[in-house]
């Protein structure tokens, strides 16, 4: 069965389709035009997998295709990867009325959403995740970006798909490790807004694990609802969309310092919420228990609570350049209770290097 949800930002609002074999129903599902002309974007990991039947669905809808091949890894989502699609996309001689497939996880989807940005300044964009951590965060919203050696995602926009069709299937495929770093995403929706889902996940880790497919669904769709409801109020990340970098500002430190693809995302988001834990719990606002909840969850889901030893300084110099920061003053999201997250601009700077040390 599909579960459809929508993220409303009135004509530019558009639907989540979760459930499985939804490849199959791509031309469809997407609102592809029979005829029209569609660049699949994808690397080689999952094209193997699964191009061959978004191919067919797409070529049985009569759509002319081209396949743009781009490298696996975090490492390779730069301005060469960009510049890379937009070759492939001219040599096509694609238009704005053209659609552009982001087919894979989040590398795929920031790197290939933010070409359809640019690409004569905007052509059509759907996002069809194959991976747990973008098929709950990154697909849905319309973050598009590359990273800069000084930073991660320092270079996009932001531009919404037109659709983003969730394949559960294609969870059957995925790593263990990648499996338990798309958890780390989930977690956080319950830490910053759900207290009564983070206490389901506490319960059902297990069965997420094993890949349990009611468990996989409930999960997605959950993580889906609370990620639309917090684009269509805050779709530039003005306000409320800021607390879903929860962890993120000392996990993009983590994977920029060690070097991008040494720690996948998830893992370097769970080891940042800790921090972020750890913070909150300095100040007075979680307690030792709720702080050891937390760790928990991520050590049930296989995921790293200790945060790699890069020295304080340069924790904050890579902390400095995170996208929330404003006149030089670092906002941080840190946690007043499970459930109940807030935008902190105050953070005393000994607290923070006490919780770095």
């Amino acid at each position: 069965m599909t579960r459809t949800l929508e993220v409303s930002l009135r004509d530019r609002s558009y639907p989540i389709h979760i459930g499985a074999g939804l490849l199959d129903d791509i031309a469809g599902l997407s609102g592809v035009t029979p005829g029209s002309s569609v660049a699949i974007v994808t690397n080689p990991v999952v094209a193997d997998l699964y191009l061959a039947r978004l191919k067919d669905a797409l070529e049985s809808h009569g759509c002319k295709l081209t396949v743009v091949v781009v490298p696996d890894g975090e490492e390779h989502k730069t301005i060469d990867t960009w510049s890379l699609i937009h070759d492939r996309l001219l040599a096509a001689k694609l238009d704005r009325k053209s659609t552009v497939i982001a087919l894979g996880g989040g590398v795929i989807g920031d790197v290939a959403g933010f070409a359809a940005a640019t690409y004569q300044r905007g052509t059509g964009l759907v996002q069809v995740p194959t991976t747990l951590l973008s098929q709950v965060d990154s697909s849905v919203g319309g973050k598009t970006a590359v990273n800069h050696p000084a930073g991660k995602n320092m270079i996009g926009t932001f531009y919404q798909p037109r659709a983003v069709v969730i394949d559960t299937s294609t969870l059957t495929t995925l790593p263990d490790r990648e499996l338990s770093a798309g958890l780390a995403e989930v977690i956080k929706y319950g830490l910053i807004r759900d207290r009564p889902f983070f206490e389901w996940l506490e319960n059902n880790c297990r069965a997420l694990l094993d890949r349990e497919p009611q468990a996989l669904v409930y999960a997605i769709e959950t993580s889906c609802r609370h990620k639309a409801d917090i684009v269509a109020k805050d779709e530039t990340e003005q306000g409320e969309r800021m607390l879903l970098n929860l962890g993120h500002t000392f996990g993009h430190a983590i994977e920029a310092g060690l070097g991008y693809g040494q720690w996948l995302h998830g893992e370097a988001i769970a080891a940042g919420t800790v921090l972020a834990a750890r913070l909150s719990a300095s100040l007075g606002w979680l307690g030792p228990d709720d702080v050891d909840r937390i760790v928990g969850i991520f050590q049930q889901c296989a995921l790293p609570t200790a945060a790699p030893a890069m020295g304080t300084a340069r924790y904050l110099e890579l902390m400095s350049l995170d996208k929330k920061v404003v006149s030089g003053r670092m906002r941080l999201i840190l946690l007043k209770a499970i459930g109940d997250a807030v935008v902190s601009d105050s953070t005393p700077v000994a607290a923070l290097e006490a919780v770095l040390e």
